[in-house]
């Protein structure tokens, strides 16, 4: 058979006319990328095209495909052309199934196994080529398949063949980078009549995707089968609630014609081939699917397509280092996609369930996930190829650095690789069982802890979809109990009332478990329901919790989220699996995790802390040890001897939060601050500045010395501050001190009447008038600059005159006073001339 010679038993498919090229075209490359629209065949017959090429040499075709049912579906397509059963010319291997015999040429498998595949047999012995169909998707498992074939084909496999088919790629620039020819397909697409809701639709339908949905899907559908009088519909949703939404909307309105189904991965092969064939004669079927039904899936009798709009794709947020579902308005290639599938039979009618205005802001395509999703297990799979860089393998799009970085951090506490970055015997082991770099630690954890059967139960429900669903479609919180769900899986409970359990997801997760335990040699043993919470954070090291109150939680990277703690008896700790991210994050499974088990399993996360604090409401500094596991609080205990120069920082810092003003200064200090503060007024130059607010911003020099061996605030205020304010002046500074800012006054009554400073620009000498007859100016301090300002007092201590200048109230004023005092203090001694009068601190019977 010549290169270009077609097997007779191929079908005339619109990409059949592509064919001779791409078979020239890999005769003469090593590389090719194929551009075909979708429902052109590609999926069908390339492989088999590729057959009879002279270059395979007797070597397996491999086929790459996203998703499991597509893998199936392809290879039963292919089966049936040759006329044979899947295993024989062609078969399939997913994830537990492997359907193939020494007769199998084509292998139709999911990305995830050509990763190990390379990573056991870089050399791939007995492969001819690797065919990556779908690749416009982007998925990150195809990205990391791709990259290290490109690198096993350069160093080991020269002869190798790479074929990259897609839908809808921008061919060129991938061929660029591939160093590739492009083969393109036309196809023959029919035209589809699209239809935009209007804007008042689009008003009444409501803001949040889910509601968006129920409110216009199930309606769309009924009037699609009313105005379309033939062809089935297919019905595009994000995921699996919002089809279990719709199809309950549609029960009991549809004709009794109508066939209803859920297209998704789950479904038994009986299932999936009735929603992908044709209705039977006289009948009509709607197919509610995902985006799986994009490009992967043929579903034939289609000519309406109802497009939801959205799709949901996982979103990874490196600040809490989780991922999270985030659904999205769909590209505008995907929204192509969907509606071509109207147009594969004849013309074809496409709902849309956004307006024509939406579409015009929609994105060219979709992010590929390598630029938004949690990279640990690609991490793991570089390390274990042994690339030190990801920058040395050949990507499409480099992987994000800070992602990748947070991986390594993780791959680190997992034990899967060292501080160096290398591969360790546990991260190989752990990788070999194809499961995410978590799940895969906790299998290999728990066996080792003697706990194998319930870490394989354990993982393989955390690798599945939940098996209860609640009865009735709700927006309450979910059952978050991880220990229900593994009585459950083991017969030993009843299912919960309002919830019941999904028959087919608990078979497929009962199959997991036991081809695990197989894996790793582990008989069927009794369940440790009580190590269900060390398992968990076994996984998820990076998401143990702690209750704060009864419903929230507190994560051990700090994040908050809701819980209801009341169903797990308000335990201390939890690992927590799921967590749904958004305003009011909630955790959707978990499991409570003893403090004992933390302290023991987790040592290399626990941080010993000594925290000496001053406690406000005490006015006291307290002083404890604390095991601390990121935000979380294991132990706390007090400690009796602190470092006394940490208690005096700390001593300090609660001065400052209070605010010196507000301590209780003795009056002494207090008069010493303030005559200071006069003089620092008077001159800057040679007296320092003692305001409050200096004094608080240099609290470390001239307070802390003196707050060693002290913890109170009551301590702290029996400091003798005079002293403390004037230990480094000298005795000449003091001397200099008392001259131009005395702290009192002999009035001629030999008296010492202390001077207030309080107003440091105009300190008072408040004596009674009595004690100061004689005296005839004002006195004067700061070296005669400043007088003070005298309140004159009666004999009660009342303030009868207020003067800076004396000699003038003797004068005028006193005369005035006079007579008002005689009046009220007719015992004491009010003389004509006060200037010659004897000072008197008595009366005129006792003068003092």
């Amino acid at each position: 058979m010549s290169v270009t010679t077609l097997p007779s038993y191929l079908p005339d498919l619109p990409v059949t006319e592509a064919l001779p090229r791409l078979l020239t075209a890999l005769e003469n490359n090593s590389r090719a990328v194929l551009e075909a629209p979708p429902g052109a065949g590609k999926t069908t017959l390339v492989p088999l095209a590729l057959l009879h090429a002279h270059w395979r040499s007797g070597g397996k075709i491999l086929m790459l495909e996203p998703r499991r049912l597509a893998a199936r579906a392809a290879a039963q397509r292919m089966s049936d052309l040759l006329g044979e059963e899947v295993g024989q010319t062609v078969g399939y291997w997913v994830r537990m199934e492997h359907i193939v015999s020494d007769k199998t040429k084509i292998e139709v498998v999911t990305e995830g196994i050509l990763t190990r595949l390379l990573q056991s047999d870089p050399g791939l012995e007995g492969i001819a080529a690797i065919i990556f169909d779908e690749f416009h998707e982007r998925s990150l498992q195809a990205d990391v398949g791709l990259a290290l074939a490109l690198d096993a084909q350069a160093v080991l496999r020269p002869d190798l063949r790479l074929l990259v088919m897609s839908a809808t790629l921008d061919a060129a620039s991938v061929a660029q980078w591939l160093q590739a020819p492009v083969i393109k397909s036309e196809g023959r697409q029919f035209p589809v009549q699209t239809h935009y809701l209007s804007a008042a639709e689009m008003a009444q339908a409501g803001q949040k995707p889910a509601e968006r949905l129920n409110n216009l899907v199930p309606k769309a559908i009924r009037q699609a089968l009313t105005q379309e009088p033939e062809g089935d519909v297919l019905v595009f949703l994000p995921g699996m609630g919002e089809m279990r939404r719709v199809a309950q909307s549609l029960e009991g309105k549809l004709a009794s014609t109508v066939d209803l189904h859920l297209l998704h991965g789950d479904l038994n092969l009986t299932q999936q081939l009735a929603a992908i064939r044709p209705a039977p004669a006289g009948r009509r079927k709607v197919v509610l699917a995902t985006s799986i039904a994009e490009t992967s899936l043929t579903i034939e009798g289609v000519k309406v397509v109802i497009d939801g709009g959205f799709a949901r794709v996982p979103k990874f947020v490196p600040r809490i280092g989780l991922t999270t579902l985030a659904t999205i308005p769909v590209s505008r290639a995907a929204a192509d996609q969907r509606c071509g599938r109207a147009g594969r039979l004849g013309p074809g009618v496409c709902y849309r369930m956004w307006s024509s205005a939406d579409q015009l802001q929609l994105a060219d395509r979709q992010t590929p996930e390598i630029c938004e999703a949690d990279l640990t297990g690609l991490a793991l799979e570089l390390s274990i190829w042994g690339t030190q860089e990801a920058t040395d393998l050949k990507w499409l799009d480099v992987p994000p650095a800070a992602a990748l970085a947070l991986a390594r951090d993780l791959l680190v506490r997992l034990e899967a690789i060292d501080k160096n970055g290398k591969a360790t015997a546990h991260g190989k082991a752990l990788a070999a069982l194809g499961l995410s770099p978590r799940l895969g630690h906790l299998v290999m954890r728990g066996h080792a802890l003697g706990l194998g059967t319930t870490a394989c139960d354990l993982a393989a429900l955390l690798s599945d979809r939940d098996i209860l669903k609640p009865m009735q479609i709700s927006w309450a919180d979910p059952l978050p109990d991880l220990t229900l769900r593994l009585e459950l899986l083991n017969g030993q409970t009843p299912p919960t009332p309002g919830y019941t359990v999904d028959a087919n997801t608990l078979r497929k997760i009962k199959e997991q478990a036991q081809n695990l335990r197989q894996r790793i040699r582990e008989k069927r043993g009794l369940l440790a329901l009580e190590a269900t919470g060390l398992l968990t954070a076994l996984a998820y090291p990076d998401r143990i919790a702690q209750r704060e109150t009864s419903g929230r939680i507190r994560l051990i990277s700090g994040q908050r989220a809701s819980l209801q703690t009341e169903l797990f008896g308000e335990a201390e700790f939890y690992a927590v699996a799921h967590l749904e991210l958004g305003t009011k994050p909630r955790v959707l499974s978990a499991a409570p995790v003893s403090k004992g088990d933390l302290l023991t399993h987790f040592t290399d996360q626990l941080e010993r802390v000594t925290e000496v604090r001053w406690d406000a409401n005490a006015e006291k500094v307290v002083a404890r040890q604390f095991t601390r596991m990121g935000a979380l609080t294991l132990d706390e205990t007090a400690i009796t001897q602190p470092d006394a120069t940490l208690v005096a920082q700390a001593l300090l810092q609660g001065l400052q939060e209070k605010g010196i003003q507000r301590l209780p200064w003795p009056d002494e200090a207090l008069r010493t601050l303030q005559r200071l503060t006069f003089l620092h007024q008077l001159n800057p130059d040679q007296w320092p500045d003692v305001s409050f607010s200096t004094l608080e911003a240099n609290l470390e020099e001239w307070l802390l010395p003196h707050l060693v061996g002290l913890k109170t605030l009551e301590q702290v205020s029996r400091l003798d501050f005079k002293e403390i304010l004037l230990s480094d002046f000298s005795w000449e500074q003091r001397q200099e001190m008392d001259r131009l800012a005395p702290s009192h006054l002999e009035v001629p009554t030999g008296s010492r009447i202390a001077l207030d400073y309080t107003d440091v620009h105009s300190p008072v000498l408040a004596v009674r008038l009595q004690e100061v007859f004689g005296m005839l100016d004002t006195p004067r301090i700061g070296g005669g600059k400043v007088p003070v300002l005298m309140h004159l007092l009666s004999p009660a201590s009342r303030p009868v005159q207020v003067t800076r200048d004396l000699k003038s109230f003797w004068s005028n004023g006193y005369f005035e006073v006079r007579k008002d005092l005689r009046g009220r203090y007719p015992k004491h001694h009010w003389p004509d001339d006060p200037l010659t009068a004897p000072p008197t601190r008595g009366t005129k019977k006792r003068p003092g």
